[in-house]
């Protein structure tokens, strides 16, 4: 709260004077002290935010004098003058009241004597005592996040915890505008959602309603407060108060993002920390590798795979896992079991560490005789089979890199395997295979790979921003006939009978597009990247990668 003119003249201990608003501004000024003086040369003395109160001795030396004394007030910043008639001026002269207007000085008149005192003291307590509330204010918001960064709150605990402290709806979204967590308040989750890629991307990062996520350097999301329009229409901007939880949920989440790990038994945790050193470098002897990894009971003289496995579960399963650590911490721990069971069917060893809560790692040991796909197939087999009967799960899949029979380079090939995992699950799932290997993937599973970078959602909001905020300020589709377009790979003819329209129009919507994109569409360069832009715009918005 910021006590303001009009506030200090609504106190009892004032309106014993009978106060009177001569002229001058706005009453909402915000008052930081109370000053008394009757010095002309008073402002010198002054920082702003100042209500002063005199008895009027600078007011009674002059027209000339009176108006520089104003002057140097607002020059001041003050927050306005206080004047109590009688003891040097009977009432206002018009040149004071004048130069107030002139001034935006608001300028209040007491027609009955009061004691100053009174005054500076009641209103210092009032300051006093809402400086102490900001900083108990400030001292609860830096208790309640810090304790959600110890026990590793979820996304969603934490803006619900900033909802819950300022009363309003909060959504945290990442840079494609897809929203992560929310909670709303004062209104339904569907109207606060409605059109929200539309209300977002009109929000630039400078709005006083958005805080970004993530490190400086690299934002991944962005915190946005949604509060309830006021009467005319527009959400007022959020106070200090506001900002101070907006920041420090922020720097919460990030916190979040960079530490999130699950904790398992000393065995996996030992197999964690092995296969971490390897793919770190930390551990750089090939010889003290293979030790302490048979020493976890990984098979020696063999040839070593690096699989990556992702698994999908039902939205329900996801959901209670987002919102629970411990269902998240079980679920790894299941599909971790899952797959050590399956490798154990199958006759063979493996080092196994979750990388996240959708993926686990592995550094199979197979074998040297033999045809090695036979090998993989068969313990890739036996491991889905047994991962598919983990509750939730809908689909698995299964990526391999090269391999060697060196233990620390296959380790590095694990970062590999990943990706190629990452896009096996983001393809059709019509002909699925034991493993994924990269000659098995395709362009559009390639892009769902990289689509949650946040460089790459730069690029794609970079070459599609202009032409998306066109078709949504003026209820255009421009968009799809540029996406239509590129898919038909620039045939005109074509087109305009997919659009049922003239040729001139099209034409007309083609020079329109390369207007606002500031692009050549005959351009082959501009071609692929605007296809790739909207291609990682569909992998985004039909969830079809996952």
């Amino acid at each position: 709260m910021h006590l303001t003119v009009a506030d200090v003249v609504a106190m009892p201990v004032v309106r014993a004077g009978e106060p009177e608003i001569a002229g001058g501004g706005s009453l909402d000024r915000p008052v930081r002290w109370v000053h008394v003086s009757e010095l002309p040369e008073v402002a010198e003395l002054l920082v702003g935010r100042e209500l002063i109160l005199t008895t009027g001795q600078a007011l009674a030396a002059g027209d000339a004098a009176t108006v520089a004394y104003l002057e140097s007030l607002a020059a001041a910043g003050v927050s306005g003058l206080v004047v109590e008639l009688g003891t040097y001026v009977r009432e206002l002269p018009p040149v004071v009241v004048a130069t107030a207007d002139r001034l935006g000085l608001p300028l209040v008149a007491l027609h009955r004597v009061v004691r100053f005192v009174e005054i500076t003291e009641a209103v210092h307590r009032v300051i006093v005592a809402d400086q102490y509330a900001e900083l108990e204010f400030a001292r609860t918001v830096h208790e309640t996040f810090t304790a959600l960064s110890v026990r590793r709150a979820a996304l969603a605990d934490i803006v619900k915890t900033a909802a819950g402290m300022l009363d309003t709806s909060v959504v945290l979204e990442d840079l494609t505008h897809r929203v992560l967590a929310l909670t709303a308040r004062h209104v339904g989750t569907p109207a606060l959602l409605e059109q929200w890629e539309h209300v977002s991307r009109l929000l630039p990062d400078t709005d006083p309603h958005v805080v970004p996520v993530g490190p400086h350097t690299q934002p991944w999301g962005r915190l946005i407060l949604r509060p309830a329009p006021a009467t005319g229409g527009v959400a007022e901007a959020p106070n200090a108060r506001a900002r101070m939880v907006l920041e420090r949920a922020a720097q919460t989440l990030t916190l979040h993002r960079m530490i999130e790990r699950d904790r398992f038994g000393l065995h996996r945790q030992a197999q964690t920390g092995l296969i971490d050193d390897m793919v770190t470098g930390r551990l750089g002897d090939e010889r003290d590798a293979v030790a302490l990894a048979a020493a976890l009971g990984l098979a020696r003289r063999a040839r070593y795979v690096p699989l990556a496995v992702d698994v999908a579960s039902t939205a329900e399963f996801e959901e209670a896992c987002a919102s629970d650590p411990v269902a998240q911490q079980r679920r790894t721990a299941a599909v971790l079991d899952a797959a050590s069971h399956g490798i154990a069917l199958a006759k063979a060893t493996a080092l196994a560490a979750p990388e996240h809560g959708n993926r686990i790692i592995l550094l199979l040991a197979v074998s040297r005789g033999g045809d090695l796909d036979t090998a993989l197939t068969a313990v890739c087999t036996a491991m889905l089979a047994e991962l598919r009967r983990v509750p939730g799960v809908t689909r698995v899949v299964v990526g391999a890199g090269a391999a060697s029979e060196s233990l620390l380079d296959t380790a590095r090939e694990l970062a590999h395997a990943a990706h190629v995992a990452e896009v096996a699950l983001a393809l059709p799932s019509t002909r699925p295979r034991p493993f994924y290997r990269s000659g098995d993937i395709r362009l559009r599973g390639l892009l769902a790979l990289i689509r949650d970078e946040p460089g790459v959602q730069r690029f794609a909001e970079t070459e599609l921003g202009a032409l998306l905020r066109h078709d949504i300020r003026n209820a255009t589709d421009l968009a799809a006939t540029l996406r239509l377009f590129l898919d038909l790979a620039g045939n005109k003819t074509e087109l305009a009978k997919r659009l049922s329209i003239s040729r001139p129009t099209l034409y007309d919507r083609l020079a329109r597009i390369e207007r606002i994109l500031a692009v050549d569409l005959d351009d082959g360069e501009t071609r692929t990247s605007l296809h790739t832009a909207l291609l990682i715009r569909d992998l985004r918005t039909t969830g079809q990668a996952r």
